[in-house]
């Protein structure tokens, strides 16, 4: 029994240090060749160890069990590794669970939306070290194309290839399909993607999406004047003084999505709430004589925005500095419209409801009117949470209140004696 129980204890160690390793490994290679590699056959093999590694710790080492902070670390240990397996995709493939483990939705503002788009990874086979030289060139030789097989297909004329990481990741783009291939060492791995489109039993609408910076942006209306560049913040109620012969100028409205549309003869200008970007300002110019005209500023069209005899009026709307954090005012609805739960989501604060963790992924860099959130699935993910915090407890009360409860105790049988 004394050899058997060494046995255990070398064994645990050295899965301990493996693991210690696996981590440090998974820590350097991304995120996405990580989840690969702990989603592998042999990491697989390597939990079901682990596992048999704690449950033999059980049978050999009966004092674990006693005593309450030791069974409470190894039991911990092992809601770690089903809570792990249960949200993997191989856990979803044993466990029979159809639910969607992970995907992106975009909305745009005052939109919302139910379809999640999901990707799903097919390794396909792997190639040759020339093939890696032919796609450095960015050019496929026919004699090549041939050794590209997926399914008997071979590579066509119409081929291109895409660098997406510089050394690391190659698109080849052909027929209406993308593979792409990853250097994995020293070896070139194919992939293709299965994209699906997946439903949600309820809506998530963008109320409001906004970029905040560290140096907030600030937008001027300019004027070529006599007395030169002259300018004013572009916010409702603004002026500027265009000179004694031209008049003043005054920003009576701000646009984000201007539009303009014509009905019986008639120009109306309104604030599309549409997805789009067309950032511009009403200017009412005021002439030294009392007569009032108005002109369109536009931010991304100054071609635009100058009038026969006007002025010349410039809407200085820059992108601003580094940006501090991205955030969303996020709704969810049911098929009614009403709310069920809401929540302003940024970087690191997701929104969970209904068994999702929506986090805030990216958004429109050019216009901001758009956000991209990542959709992920929460199965196993308490479970993991319950074991690490009665590895915690159990690790704190082993190694320190049992101690100071003793010493507690003694002293109250001291005194009492």
């Amino acid at each position: 029994m004394n050899k058997f129980r060494r046995e255990i204890m070398w064994a645990a160690l050295v899965l301990i240090i493996v693991l210690t390793a696996m981590s440090i490994y998974g820590a350097f290679v991304g995120a996405d060749r990580a989840q690969m590699f702990f989603n592998s056959i042999p990491s697989a093999v390597f939990w079901a160890l682990f596992a048999l590694a704690l449950i033999a710790g059980f049978v050999a080492f009966r004092r674990l069990i006693r005593v309450p902070g030791l069974l409470l670390m190894h039991a911990g240990c092992v809601l770690v590794l089903i809570g792990g397996a249960l949200g993997s995709e191989k856990g979803y493939r044993a466990t029979g669970n159809d639910k969607m483990l992970k995907g992106d939705m975009q909305i745009f503002e005052g939109q919302a939306a139910k379809h999640v788009r999901t990707e799903k990874k097919i390794p396909l086979f792997s190639l040759t070290p020339d093939f890696a030289k032919s796609l450095d060139a960015r050019s496929i030789p026919q004699n090549l194309r041939q050794e590209f097989q997926s399914e008997q297909t071979v590579l066509s004329q119409a081929a291109s290839v895409f660098v997406s990481q510089p050394g690391g990741v190659w698109v080849i783009a052909d027929e209406n399909r993308q593979f792409y291939v990853r250097r994995e060492g020293k070896k070139l791995k194919v992939y293709d993607f299965i994209r699906q489109m997946r439903e949600l039993p309820f809506s998530v609408k963008l109320d409001d999406f906004r970029i905040e910076y560290y140096e907030p942006k600030v937008e001027y209306l300019q004027a070529e004047t006599a007395g030169g560049m002259q300018q004013v913040v572009a916010e409702v109620g603004g002026q500027l003084d265009l000179g004694p012969k031209v008049g003043t100028a005054e920003i009576v409205r701000k646009f984000g999505n201007l539009k303009i549309s014509i009905e019986d003869g008639k120009t109306s200008y309104y604030d599309d709430p549409n997805p789009g970007s067309n950032p511009a300002l009403e200017v009412r110019i005021t002439k030294p004589d009392g007569q009032v005209t108005s002109q369109y500023v536009f931010a991304l069209h100054p071609g635009f925005s100058h009038s026969q005899g006007g002025p010349k009026l410039v809407y200085n709307k820059p992108a601003g500095g580094a940006i501090r954090d991205y955030i969303s005012e996020l709704e969810i609805t049911d098929s009614d419209g009403k709310v069920l739960a809401q929540k302003h989501i940024e970087v690191n604060h997701p929104l969970h409801y209904a068994g999702y963790h929506f986090y805030q992924s990216s958004y429109d860099a050019q216009t901001g009117r758009y956000t991209v959130l990542q959709v992920v699935s929460d199965t196993g993910v308490n479970i993991v949470f319950a074991g690490y915090w009665m590895l915690c407890i159990g690790a704190v009360w082993h190694m320190w209140l049992r101690h100071l409860f003793k010493k507690v105790g003694g002293k109250k049988q001291t005194h009492g004696n």
